[in-house]
């Protein structure tokens, strides 16, 4: 699955927040937000994970790991060094759901993930389906 891309006013780059990961790259707001919106539907998060990528919302580890990932797309080629973050109307974010399965769980019992992600994939649509501060988009 490719995941969502959106546009929204719901999230600000906070100071400093690329410097956790690469420079660039955003969305601790965001994350901070799907994780209150996926909890309120069940799923039990772990503290936000920051990656070099954005943010990994874990979603459970047992019997395989599930996770959300999201953050802001980067504008390498257009960027220059020191330039400010961008607008927040520029933004493009994004968020995908993934399923991992441990090297030696695949050799003894290979876990079916199908059905977690597609549901997992199911609640991050509604999620931003119903939120009116996000407008999905194609991706860019």
């Amino acid at each position: 699955m490719d995941g969502y891309h959106f546009t929204s006013t719901l999230f600000e780059v906070e100071p400093g927040e690329d410097e956790e990961i690469n420079p660039r790259m955003y969305g601790r707001q965001l994350a901070q937000w799907l994780k209150s919106q996926l909890e309120k539907r069940g799923y039990d998060i772990e503290p936000i994970i920051a990656e070099d990528w954005g943010r990994c919302l874990m979603c459970s580890r047992d019997p395989f790991m599930l996770w959300v990932g999201c953050g802001s797309m980067v504008d390498y080629g257009t960027a220059q060094p020191g330039d400010p973050p961008p607008p927040n109307e520029n933004l493009i974010w994004c968020c995908f759901p993934m399923a991992e399965v441990p090297f030696w769980k695949r050799i003894f019992k290979n876990p079916d993930t199908a059905a977690s992600v597609a549901k997992l994939d199911a609640d991050l649509r509604a999620i931003l389906s119903d939120e009116p501060g996000i407008t999905l988009v194609a991706p860019p």
